[in-house]
């Protein structure tokens, strides 16, 4: 069960980062836009909020890699504190802004935070 944990939060943590890139340097790029659903206004005049966003993704990836290299063990309070900042940013998503974000962000992050909880 540790591995899982460990393996779901490593998982978690790494679509933060891609989330990080796709909101602050790809967020007006073809990339950006078709993942988000965006026309090319809205994304250029939403840009530097979507680097706001993208800075906090950052911050959630590496609260979780923190967790990550403490092991298991003393991670564990780490890992908890940061999954549980997923699944609330993935539920305030889903009610404001795209349902999709439940799946992509929520369901992940409460799998995860359910595998480390388990620990």
């Amino acid at each position: 069960m540790q591995m899982l944990a460990l393996g779901l939060s490593a998982l978690v943590a790494l679509l933060h980062l891609y989330i990080l890139v796709l909101e602050m340097f790809f967020w007006t790029k073809p990339l950006g836009r078709r993942a988000f659903g965006l026309d090319r206004d809205f994304a250029e005049r939403s840009k530097t909020l979507a680097a706001n966003q993208g800075l906090y993704n950052g911050f959630l990836a590496a609260g979780l890699a923190w967790g990550l290299m403490q092991g298991a063990a003393q991670g564990k309070p780490w890992l908890v504190f940061f999954l549980g900042c997923v699944v609330v940013a993935g539920l305030f998503g889903a009610a404001t802004a795209s349902r999709k974000i439940l799946f992509v962000q929520a369901l992940p992050g409460a799998l995860a935070l359910a595998a480390v909880l388990a620990i």
